[in-house]
C-alpha cells in the first residue's frame, strides 16, 4: 500500500516541514514507492504544454506527495499526522472537531513573549506560595467550556498589522485579543515537580523595554521594580527583540502548541505545534515518551511538503497583584508540573500553561510539550517512529505498508 494517511513520532530538534523532507528522502528512492512514481511520471508525459509549462515554472519534481495533518513546534515532540499520495486528500478530517491530547510541562515564577521556554522574559514573581494543592484547584476554571485568548506574541493581526509589529515600533496594540470558545474534554495533573528536583529552567534572556511594556499593557502585568537611575529603552534592542520574536515564529511550525499555524496554501497549524515551542526537558526527564499530549494543534495542512509557516500566538492574561520578586528567589528553582489536556483544534497548550501561573498568584509558560495523540493515532500504539527511518526500507516498508493498509480498511477517521 503507498497512499493513505499514517503518523510519525517526531523528535525534538526538527521541524514539520522537515520531518517531511527526511520522509520523503526515504520514500522516494525505494521500492515500496517505485510503482506510484513511475505511473506519476508516464501521467507528466501525456500533459498538454500549458500544463507542462506550468508545471516547469513550478519546478515540481517527481516526487512521494506528502502532507500534514497540523504542525508541532521544532522543540514539541510527538503525533504528526501525514498524508501519503491521495491521502493528502483526507487530511480535512483532522481539522475541525478532531480532538487532540498533550501533555505539557509548566514552570512557574516567568512569563516569556512566546509563552514557552524559547521566548525571552517579559516578566518574573514569586513563587514559593504555589503549591500542588493551590494548582489543582485552579485546574477546575479550565475544564468544559472556556473563553481562551490566543498568546499575544503572534502573526495574529490587529488593524492590519501583526502584534509584534506593535512591539517592534513601541506602540500600544489598538484593541484588546478577543477570547474565543474552547471545550477542554480533560485536563488533569500528571506529575508535581518541586523545586530543585527537576531540570527545568527559567530562560535567562530578558525581553526588551518596549516588548515589555506591550506585554504588560496587553496581558495587565504588574511592571518589575525599577530603579530611579534606569536608563532609558535602548531602542536597538527593542527592534532586535521584535525581529528575534518573528524569526522564532517563521522558523516554527503550529496551533500545539501547534501548531493557528499557518502554510502558503493550506494556512492551517497546529496552534502550540505552531509557535516555537522550546523542549527544555532534563536529560533525565524525557516526557515525549509517554503517549498522550501535546498542545492541541490547529488546522492541518493538506499540501505537498511545502514549509508552512506556524503562528505563535499569545494570549492576554490577569494577573492578581503581589509583591513583585525574582523568580531566583534566593538562587533556588521554581516548582514545576506537568499537565495532560485533550481539547480540539484551535486550542492553545501554551497558552494554558500561561493563563495557570496566574490563577496560582504567580506566572508560568510551557517549558515541554508533547502530541501524545490527534484522531485515531495514538503514541505507542499506531505511530511510527522517526529513527525507524534510518534502519533501512527494510525494517521501514512493512511497518508503513501495515499502517496505511489499516487507514484505507477504515471506514472513516
Amino acid at each position: 500500500m503507498d497512499e493513505g494517511v499514517l503518523a510519525f513520532n517526531k523528535p525534538p530538534g526538527i521541524s514539520s516541514a522537515q520531518l517531511i523532507r527526511d520522509v520523503q528522502s526515504h520514500f522516494n528512492p525505494s521500492k515500496h514507492f517505485a510503482q506510484s512514481l513511475d505511473e506519476e511520471r508516464r501521467r507528466r508525459g501525456t500533459e498538454n504544454s500549458f500544463q507542462r509549462r506550468r508545471r516547469s515554472a513550478a519546478k515540481k519534481p517527481v516526487q512521494v506527495k506528502i502532507g500534514h495533518g497540523g504542525t508541532l513546534d521544532p522543540s514539541a515532540t510527538g503525533v504528526l499526522v501525514l498524508g501519503i499520495g491521495s491521502g493528502t486528500k483526507q487530511l480535512h478530517h483532522f481539522l475541525g472537531d478532531c480532538r487532540k491530547s498533550y501533555e505539557a510541562v509548566i514552570l512557574f515564577g516567568a512569563a516569556t513573549d512566546s509563552y514557552d521556554g524559547v521566548g525571552k522574559i517579559i516578566g518574573r514573581k514569586a513563587w514559593r506560595h504555589v503549591t500542588e494543592e493551590k494548582l489543582r484547584e485552579a485546574l477546575g476554571q479550565f475544564r468544559g467550556k472556556i473563553m481562551q485568548k490566543p498568546p499575544i506574541f503572534s502573526a495574529l493581526r490587529v488593524e492590519g498589522k501583526r502584534l509584534y509589529e506593535y512591539a517592534r515600533v513601541g506602540k500600544a496594540v489598538p484593541k484588546e485579543i478577543e477570547e474565543r470558545p474552547m471545550q477542554v474534554d480533560n485536563l488533569e495533573l500528571v506529575e508535581w515537580m518541586d523545586g530543585g528536583s527537576h531540570g527545568y529552567k527559567i530562560p535567562m534572556e530578558e525581553a526588551g523595554a518596549e516588548v515589555k511594556t506591550v506585554a504588560e499593557n496587553l496581558l495587565h502585568l504588574e511592571p518589575e521594580n525599577k530603579t530611579s537611575n534606569e536608563q532609558p529603552p535602548d531602542a536597538d534592542s527593542s527592534l532586535k527583540d521584535a525581529e528575534d520574536l518573528k524569526r522564532r515564529r517563521d522558523d516554527a511550525e503550529e496551533p500545539t502548541d501547534g501548531l493557528a499555524s499557518e502554510s502558503k496554501r493550506a494556512k492551517h497549524v497546529d496552534p502550540e505545534v505552531a509557535t516555537a515551542t522550546r523542549d527544555i526537558q532534563p536529560e533525565s526527564d524525557t516526557p515525549n515518551q509517554t503517549p498522550e499530549h501535546r498542545e492541541t494543534e490547529e488546522h492541518p495542512k493538506m499540501e505537498e511538503h511545502h514549509e508552512t509557516e506556524e503562528h505563535h500566538e499569545k494570549e492576554e492574561h490577569h494577573e492578581t497583584k503581589e509583591q513583585p520578586s525574582t523568580s531566583e528567589n534566593d538562587g533556588e528553582s521554581p516548582p514545576a508540573a506537568r499537565i495532560r489536556v485533550t481539547a480540539g483544534s484551535g486550542f492553545y497548550v501554551r497558552s494554558l500553561c500561561h493563563d495557570l501561573g496566574p490563577a496560582v498568584g504567580s506566572l508560568a509558560f510551557m517549558a515541554n510539550l508533547v502530541r501524545t495523540r490527534q484522531g485515531i493515532f495514538e503514541l505507542g500504539k499506531n505511530v511510527l517512529d522517526y529513527n525507524e527511518l534510518d534502519k533501512g526500507e527494510e525494517n521501514w516498508s512493512p511497518q508503513v505498508d501495515r499502517l496505511l493498509t489499516d487507514w484505507n480498511n477504515r471506514s472513516g477517521p
